[in-house]
């Protein structure tokens, strides 16, 4: 048996930029993460919740697509519009109509004149190991995520969202990291120091790649080979730029091995806490280095803070053995 640990504890340190505090997407100021868990009687799913302060005036937003199957409640009216006007919830495949609804009356709680809501939900396929035909997701579940969104270290690996997801081979679930852009002095204010934060639902399919090096596994006979990903700024970005982040976090995927295959729904979503865009493309070459390091590392946390389960019909994802992790090879 052995226990979680984030993959820098196993001695893998992923790029070169610094890490913020905790690193994990609760780096970036203003920016909160809640999870409900449900384990238990064949389930493991549940719902994580991304809540930016500021949601309520609409941030800056763009959505990024690499493979169209799945589901990302919301994101057309991003797409139309450059911004999000809600916290993005995360959950299992069949329950993404459940969140959507009850992140809608979460809302109309807090807004008694709204009469337009465009409520951002995701999903990965958990069906593995959770019986995903129960939609056992209750808007009591989706309040606590919200209602108890915090700025500490989000759980990772079975948490949330993550708790019956597999990704390259091994047990996954919810993985976190964060890059810091440091200042520069000979420049102005938009060019102070920033926070990148990722947060991602791995459940794909691929061969685990770590620091360039494979490392094989038995191939899990699972439905819904997919990623969520979110990734938060403080960076004066506009809707573009905030698209182009967006599309580097689906590359980074292919640093830890994804396939990409034909039914894994890649998405990525990136939002900014700053309402002022101001930020040159040229400028563009660290926050995009920022995001690339974020994702691998978050993926790569994803499966070593994951613990074995067994679940719907005593199907099995065992979690990667650290040793590999740490002195990666081919076997």
């Amino acid at each position: 048996m052995q226990s979680p640990r984030r993959v820098r504890e196993l001695g893998v340190v992923v790029g070169t930029l610094p890490t913020g505090p905790l690193n994990a997407i609760t780096d970036v100021p203003g920016v909160r993460v809640g999870q409900t868990t449900i384990t238990g009687n064949g389930l493991n799913t549940g719902v994580t919740a991304i809540v930016p302060d500021g949601w309520a005036e609409t941030l800056p937003a763009s959505v990024a697509v690499g493979n169209g199957y799945g589901k990302l409640v919301g994101s057309t009216q991003v797409d139309e519009l450059g911004v999000i006007e809600t916290p993005i919830l995360l959950t299992g495949t069949l329950s993404t109509f459940r969140v959507a609804d009850a992140l809608v009356t979460w809302l109309l709680d807090r807004n008694p004149r709204a009469t337009s809501l465009n409520p951002i939900v995701g999903e990965t396929n958990d069906g593995y190991l959770s019986d995903i035909r129960r939609r056992p997701i209750t808007p009591e579940h989706v309040y606590a995520a919200l209602d108890t969104a915090s700025a500490d270290l989000p759980t990772e690996g079975c948490a949330g969202a993550g708790t019956g997801t597999c990704a390259l081979g091994f047990k996954a679930g919810i993985g976190t990291a964060s890059r810091t852009i440091p200042a520069d002095p000979t420049r102005s204010a938009e060019f102070g120091e920033h926070t990148v934060g990722v947060l991602v639902q791995a459940n794909f399919s691929g061969l685990l790649t770590v620091l360039g090096r494979p490392v094989p596994a038995q191939a899990i006979d699972a439905d819904g080979n997919s990623c969520m990903i979110v990734v938060a700024t403080d960076l004066p970005l506009d809707s573009r730029q905030l698209g182009r982040l967006a599309r580097r976090a689906i590359f980074a995927m292919g640093r830890v091995g994804s396939d990409y295959a034909p039914g894994s729904g890649d998405y990525a979503i990136a939002f900014t806490t700053a309402r002022t865009p101001n930020f040159p493309d040229r400028d563009l070459r660290t926050p995009f280095q920022a995001v690339t390091e974020s994702v691998e590392e978050a993926l790569l946390n994803s499966l070593t803070t994951a613990r074995t389960t067994t679940g719907h019909q005593t199907h099995t994802a065992h979690a990667v053995p650290h040793h590999l992790i740490a002195n990666p090879r081919v076997l």
